[in-house]
C-alpha cells in the first residue's frame, strides 16, 4: 500500500509540472524528452531513485546501443518499476527517408520518447525528435539524415508505468522516381563510373525509357533554368529548397516548363530524349543531384525503392520480462540480431538472462550485469524445470542481485530446501519452496 502511494504521489507530480526547460542549443526547440526531464527537476524528482535512474538508462542507452539493419521491427517490455530506455544504432544516408513507429500497448496510456542523434566516435548530438508525447497515439517519427553517417535511435517511456511496445523502423526515398512509370530497378548506369576514357566520371544516374516518355518532378521546388548544354542537350533544374540542392533533368527530347515556374511532385518538366551526347544512345534521362555544400552527390539513394515493413515475426509477448537460460554448451551474446554480427562474449551454460525484446528468432536479454545484447532463441530454455535441488548446509542471505553488497530478501535458515534455477560465477539464481526467487552466494565461496 505505501508503495501505491508513492507511486500516485509522484504521478501527481508530474502531471502537475508543464516547465519546459532550455536544450542543448539555444537555436533549438527542447525535444518532448528534455521538456520531461526539466519537470523531473521541477518536481524535485530529479534526485529520488526512480528519477536518477531515468536520467541514467536515458544515459547508458546512448552508450549501450544494439546495432540494427532498417527495416527493423521489435517488441519489448518496460515495468513501471524499473526505469528503461533503448538505443538502436544504425547507418542513414542522405537521401534516405525513415519512418520510426512506436506503439504501446498497457493498462494506461503511456508517453514515449522517441530522439535520434548523431553519432560521431563517442560524441552524440540530436538531430530529430518526435514532435509529440501524445498518450493516446503511437509516437512517430518521419525524419530525413542530412548526412551520410551512422545514428542511434533513443526510445524511452515515462516513468511509472507498464507496457508492452513494438518498435517499426522504414526507410523510403526522399524523392519521387523522375521518370513516369520507372522505378530504380531501370536504372542501367550509375554515379561516378569513369566517362570520355576516365577524362571525368558519371555525376548522375541515367534511367532509360521509350522517347517521349514524362520527366517528372521529384519535389516541390521552382524551375531555376530551362535550357541547352554540349553534354545534356535540353536541360532542366529544379530547386529544391528545403534540402538546400538543386536537381538536374538532361537528354529530354523537350520541355514542359518555364523558368520560374513552381511545380509540385509529379508535374511534368519535360519528355524522355536522347539530346546532347546522348545522341548515339538509346533515350534515357540523366538524373542529378547538386547539393549546395558538397556538390555533385549519388542520386541512388534519394530515389531507390523502399524496403518495405520489416518481415520480422515479433516475440511471442508471454516471454517479455521473463527469466531464462542458455541451454547450449555455449551461445554468443551478439550486439545485433543475426548470426553473422559481432559477439560481445561467449556464455556459459546455465547461464541466467531476462528477456527484455526481441523477435522470434533473436531475443533482446539482459544479464546480471546490465550488460544487454541478442542471443538466438534456441539457445535457451524456460526456467520452469530446475537444473537441481539442493539443501542449504547454513543459514544464507537471499539477494536481490548477484551481487555480494546486493539488497536482502530474506535470511533462508539452514536446511532449506531451494531449486537450483541457474548461475552465474560465485552466484545461483534460486528459487524457494514458498516460490521467492532470487540470487544466493555459492556455498564455500567467501
Amino acid at each position: 500500500m505505501k508503495t501505491q502511494l508513492t507511486y500516485l504521489s509522484l504521478l501527481a507530480l508530474l502531471a502537475a509540472c508543464t516547465g519546459s526547460g532550455p536544450g542543448s542549443s539555444l537555436f533549438r526547440t527542447p525535444s518532448a524528452h528534455e521538456r520531461y526531464e526539466q519537470s523531473l527537476k521541477t518536481a524535485q524528482l530529479d534526485h529520488t531513485a526512480l528519477g536518477l535512474d531515468w536520467a541514467r538508462a536515458a544515459q547508458r542507452a546512448l552508450r549501450d546501443s544494439l546495432t540494427i539493419s532498417v527495416p527493423y521491427r521489435e517488441s519489448g517490455y518496460f515495468s513501471a518499476g524499473q526505469p528503461l530506455a533503448v538505443g538502436y544504432r544504425m547507418a542513414g544516408v542522405r537521401g534516405d527517408k525513415f519512418t520510426i513507429r512506436v506503439s504501446v500497448q498497457g493498462r494506461e496510456p503511456v508517453r514515449v520518447f522517441v530522439d535520434v542523434f548523431a553519432l560521431e566516435g563517442n560524441r552524440t548530438s540530436p538531430v530529430a525528435s518526435a514532435k509529440t508525447d501524445t498518450t493516446n497515439a503511437p509516437a512517430e517519427l518521419v525524419w530525413e539524415p542530412r548526412r551520410t553517417q551512422t545514428y542511434l535511435i533513443r526510445v524511452q517511456p515515462e516513468l511509472l508505468r507498464s507496457g508492452r511496445y513494438t518498435l517499426a523502423i522504414t526507410r523510403d526515398p526522399v524523392l519521387q522516381f523522375p521518370v513516369q512509370g520507372r522505378s530504380s530497378k531501370q536504372i542501367s548506369s550509375y554515379f561516378g563510373v569513369p566517362r570520355d576514357g576516365g577524362r571525368r566520371r558519371h555525376e548522375g544516374i541515367d534511367i532509360f525509357a521509350p522517347k517521349g516518355t514524362p520527366a517528372i518532378a521529384s519535389v516541390a521546388g521552382v524551375i531555376s533554368r530551362v535550357g541547352q548544354n554540349e553534354l545534356g542537350g535540353n536541360v532542366v533544374f529544379l530547386t529544391d529548397n528545403d534540402r538546400e540542392q538543386r536537381l538536374y533533368y538532361a537528354h529530354l527530347d523537350r520541355f514542359n516548363v518555364a523558368t520560374g515556374q513552381r511545380v509540385n511532385p509529379g508535374d511534368t518538366i519535360g519528355f524522355v530524349g536522347n539530346t546532347g551526347n546522348a545522341r548515339t544512345t538509346g533515350p534515357h534521362l540523366h538524373f542529378g543531384v547538386y547539393t549546395y555544400a558538397d556538390g555533385a552527390v549519388d542520386p541512388l539513394p534519394y530515389v531507390r525503392l523502399g524496403r518495405g515493413p520489416a518481415q520480422q515475426e515479433l516475440i511471442n509477448p508471454a516471454l517479455l520480462g521473463d527469466s531464462v537460460r542458455i541451454s547450449a554448451g555455449k551461445a554468443s551474446l551478439r550486439l545485433a540480431p543475426g548470426s553473422d554480427t559481432p559477439a560481445l562474449r561467449e556464455l556459459a551454460r546455465q547461464q541466467p538472462l531476462t528477456i527484455l525484446g526481441g523477435t522470434a528468432n533473436w531475443l533482446r536479454v539482459g544479464l546480471p550485469t546490465g550488460q544487454t545484447g541478442y542471443v538466438a532463441r534456441e539457445t535457451v530454455e524456460v526456467l520452469a524445470k530446475p537444473l537441481r535441488t539442493d539443501q542449504l548446509p547454513a543459514a544464507m542471505p537471499l539477494l536481490d542481485e548477484a551481487h555480494p553488497r546486493a539488497a536482502v530478501i530474506q535470511t533462508l535458515p539452514a536446511g532449506s530446501s531451494v531449486a537450483v534455477l541457474g548461475q552465474v560465477p560465485n552466484f545461483w539464481l534460486i528459487r524457494t519452496t514458498a516460490g521467492q526467487t532470487g540470487w544466493l552466494l555459492r556455498p564455500g565461496v567467501n
